[in-house]
């Protein structure tokens, strides 16, 4: 493996030829039993990038003895760090344990060797090229396009970014275990990569990624502002995930978070916090509340409120827009003209059976 300027304990390029059994990264398609191969396109970029040279073991039987003594290294280190197999809470914590134990290997001696795996390393070191100044990108690009929602989809996944980037492009570099969000230059957002396909926002991604999203946030310490409303949105999402799914309810908080852009942060806040008071877990339920705030705000309150706050109350959408209907004074419809028909019917019918019956 050829270490980039992120690994300390290499720091070099091997000068000559490196071996490799055809890993799919690198290798698209095996010639027959030669070593020609079709190669990546990224692969040859690397390789163009870092100056090296490649030499491709034969696949199969053929080619075990090309690459025994990696073989041999790759079981001793599984059988000894790997049986039984680690238990780990992240990818992260697993690359430290790996670190750790390799740290621990350089003391160790290969077979009857008499130097151990650092003092070898220690004479091959001044033999490697130096880095190149620049590291090499190895994520793949994207360039998604954010959806109404705050999202970009990226494979087979969707990720939230801030909504002052709705209907604009960004440009997405997925690494192995995260992705970065670009605007323009500037990392507008990173989360983990999801592995499931189908997978919407992280569990507990909408509110970190909230805390970066402008028009809601007042503050880094909450999604929706300040450390004293911070509770309101989260309990409230918390209830919505409950009552719909984590998926299905992460989506109603996008749209709340949607409402920064055109209401003020305290009238969504109210509206989250009378919503979350009545059960109503939709992001329709709190437009109307924090409508209502903002309409509490500009005319007094009756003096019978004074004496005690009533109970949380949420009017549907559609009883809202009935109560802001017009009165309708016309009369109500009448059905006696076709009354009229029916009697005309029975009339005519009785006739023909008169005529029948002479």
């Amino acid at each position: 493996m050829i270490a980039g300027q992120r690994d300390p304990h290499i720091r070099g390029v091997p000068r000559s030829k490196v071996r490799y059994d055809n890993l799919k990264a690198a290798v698209a398609r095996v010639l027959g039993l030669s070593r020609a191969r079709v190669e990546a396109d990224r692969w040859i970029a690397f390789k163009s990038h870092y100056g090296t040279e490649r030499f491709y073991c034969r696949p199969g039987i053929e080619g075990a003895h090309e690459k025994g003594g990696v073989e041999g290294q790759i079981g001793y280190f599984r059988r000894n760090h790997f049986v039984p197999v680690p238990e780990v809470s992240s990818l992260a914590e697993l690359n430290e344990m790996v670190e750790q134990w390799d740290r621990q290997d350089d003391a160790r001696r290969i077979g009857s060797r008499s130097r151990t795996i650092a003092e070898d390393f220690a004479l091959e070191r001044p033999l490697l090229m130096p880095l190149p100044e620049e590291p090499f990108l190895t994520g793949r690009l994207f360039t998604p396009r954010v959806d109404r929602y705050g999202q970009i989809p990226v494979r087979t996944n969707r990720y939230s970014v801030p909504i002052r980037l709705i209907g604009k492009r960004v440009r997405v570099i997925l690494h192995a275990s995260h992705l970065v969000v670009y605007d323009q230059n500037v990392e507008v957002a990173r989360h983990e990569r999801l592995i499931a396909k189908g997978a919407g926002p992280l569990p507990g991604g909408p509110g970190p990624q909230a805390r970066r999203l402008p028009g809601l946030n007042r503050s880094r310490t909450g999604p929706f502002g300040g450390q004293i409303s911070a509770p309101v949105p989260d309990a409230w999402w918390t209830q919505a995930m409950k009552t719909h799914g984590e998926r299905d309810g992460t989506r109603p908080l996008i749209e709340v978070l949607l409402l920064g852009r055109r209401m003020p942060h305290e009238h969504v806040v109210a509206g989250l916090a009378a919503a979350l008071r009545a059960g109503a877990m939709t992001a329709d339920a709190v437009a109307l509340e924090a409508r209502k705030a903002a309409h509490a705000e500009t005319e007094p309150a009756p003096d019978s409120r004074a004496v005690g706050q009533p109970p949380a109350t949420v009017t549907s959408l559609h009883e809202w827009r009935l109560a802001h209907l017009q009165p309708d004074t016309r009369p109500l419809p009448s059905v006696s003209h076709y009354d009229q028909l029916l009697r005309r019917r029975r009339t005519s019918g009785s006739g023909r059976r008169d005529g029948e019956a002479q």
